[in-house]
């Protein structure tokens, strides 16, 4: 299927309390033999699911496919009844793609929508479609297929973003600003250390999409209801005809299993966590007490109060959504964590927050790349927040390196600051005679360290902010990005 041919939107005709079918209506549905009155409306309410799952209709429709293919392999269905169900189902497919599917009030789920569509178009030859076939196996199928499109289309989400924060790093090499740990200014770094280590982060969220890739990609059609179906296809065959890598080799499992959602659910929380840290950077490099980053006006919105008010709210989004993330996976964790046998309507909770996860991604990963590529940098602004405190340890260092002890110069550059606090002014203002009888090992070159290049220089390490070792990090950012390029996103 062709990026063309998925479904692009969600706002399909919804059902509202009134299409509900009455007490003496009997919908279409695939299992109503049994019962000889209708459901009750509110029971219909809660129990359909089409509102949800109309998403998967294209996918759906492609795993039916390939299973009407398996059903003419194995003799049940002759070539021409095969024909004619690929056709039928082509045309159902084709009024999803143009928007111009009509639902029905007694339409249940997708896959109920998509059968009694395709009764209408071929009529009861229709039937045979769900031969050795359940809804369990049906849509687990669909549901893979549908998270195997929506990792590719985040994976390039995801990359984008990597894009932008590599063009950043690049634009904003030779900008020092002080690097902060509890909130404290730390150390000197490079602003592009700082972008190069989200970057890092989100390369971690796009191994973890791609390591869940191939457990996602495994065939559960066929295993029927719980016990596998009782017809001679080819699982082997139907899983190739699929693009599926292997067969899920036990029945009961395979129409159990959701280990995959709550696995996406995972990536998708952590992968939230880390925008949410890039976020809040974001947020205090551009209030006024930093103000050494600015948004531009179209990445910001203002006060209906306070006119003077330029706040970052594509980015508060992100740390907000970064809690909805986390509370969509926990919630899966919890239907799951008791389910007594292979499928149980707790199941149909699966897909909700899935679509959820992957819509507020979506959305928010564009935003934030955008708003990052169009941000302006105050280089004077970062160098004049730079305080004495960043060069501490430098100054420790300086010690060390003329034969004192790390834990003696620790006590010494301690009892500088309480001297520099006690006169009123920065250690880098402490005369010399101060520094000697502090300590002789101090001499008049001592100022240098208060020099951010010198202090940046001396950390070429490799991962290190220095200027030669933050290129080398940009030159194999770079190539990882170029490495695991991935495919033209498709809409999931």
């Amino acid at each position: 299927m062709t990026t063309d041919e998925r479904p692009t939107t969600l706002d399909h005709q919804q059902t509202t309390n009134d299409q509900r079918p009455s007490t003496t209506d009997h919908p279409y549905t695939l299992w109503g033999g049994r019962f000889r009155k209708a459901p009750d409306p509110g029971f219909w309410a809660l129990n359909a699911s089409i509102d949800v799952d109309r998403r998967l209709a294209l996918h759906d429709i492609e795993g039916t496919r390939a299973w009407v293919r398996a059903l003419g392999r194995a003799g049940v269905l002759i070539e021409e009844e095969v024909q004619r169900l690929l056709a039928g189902l082509e045309q159902v497919a084709r009024e999803f793609r143009e928007g111009v599917f009509a639902f029905h009030p007694s339409d249940e789920d997708i896959h109920t929508a998509i059968e009694r569509r395709l009764r209408e178009i071929v009529g009861p030859l229709a039937g045979k479609v769900h031969t050795g076939r359940s809804r369990n196996d049906q849509v687990v199928t669909a549901f893979r297929l549908w998270m195997r499109d929506a990792l590719t289309h985040l994976d390039a989400r995801v990359q984008d973003l990597q894009a932008a924060l590599l063009a950043r790093a690049e634009a904003d090499l030779d900008v020092v600003v002080p690097g902060y740990t509890h909130l404290q200014q730390a150390q000197p770094m490079l602003l592009a250390h700082w972008w190069l280590a989200h970057f890092w982060a989100l390369q971690r969220d796009r191994e973890r999409m791609a390591d869940l890739y191939p457990r996602v990609n495994r065939l559960p059609l066929g295993a029927a209801a719980l016990a596998g179906t009782t017809v001679p296809v080819d699982r082997e065959a139907l899983a190739r005809d699929l693009g599926f890598d292997q067969v899920i080799p036990n029945s009961w499992d395979a129409v159990a299993d959701r280990d995959f959602a709550a696995e996406f659910l995972f990536v998708a929380a952590l992968l939230g966590v880390h925008l949410s840290r890039l976020a809040e950077g974001v947020i205090l490099f551009t209030s006024r007490e930093f103000g050494f980053l600015e948004l531009d006006d179209a990445f910001a919105s203002g006060s209906s109060l306070m006119p003077q008010k330029k706040n970052p709210d594509a980015f508060e989004l992100a740390r907000g959504q970064a809690g909805t993330l986390i509370g969509l996976l926990t919630g899966l964790l919890a239907t799951l964590k008791g389910l007594p046998s292979a499928y149980d309507k707790d199941l149909q909770e699966d897909k909700a927050p899935v679509f959820r996860a992957y819509d507020l991604l979506d959305a928010l990963l564009p935003v934030l790349a955008a708003a990052l590529r169009t941000a302006k940098v105050h280089p004077e602004r970062a160098r004049a927040l730079l305080r004495d405190d960043v060069f501490a340890t430098e100054l420790a260092d300086y010690l060390v390196a003329r034969g004192v002890p790390f834990r003696e110069a620790h006590v010494v550059v301690g009892q500088v600051w309480q001297k520099a606090e006690a006169m009123g002014v920065p250690a880098s203002r402490l005369p010399l005679e101060v520094y000697k009888a502090l300590h002789p090992a101090f001499e008049e070159d001592v100022y240098r360290v208060f020099d951010p290049m010198y202090a940046l220089a001396r950390r070429e390490v490799e991962g290190g902010t220095g200027p030669k070792a933050v290129r080398r990090q940009l030159a194999l950012a770079r190539a990882t990005l170029d490495r695991n390029k991935p495919n033209p996103p498709k809409e999931a």
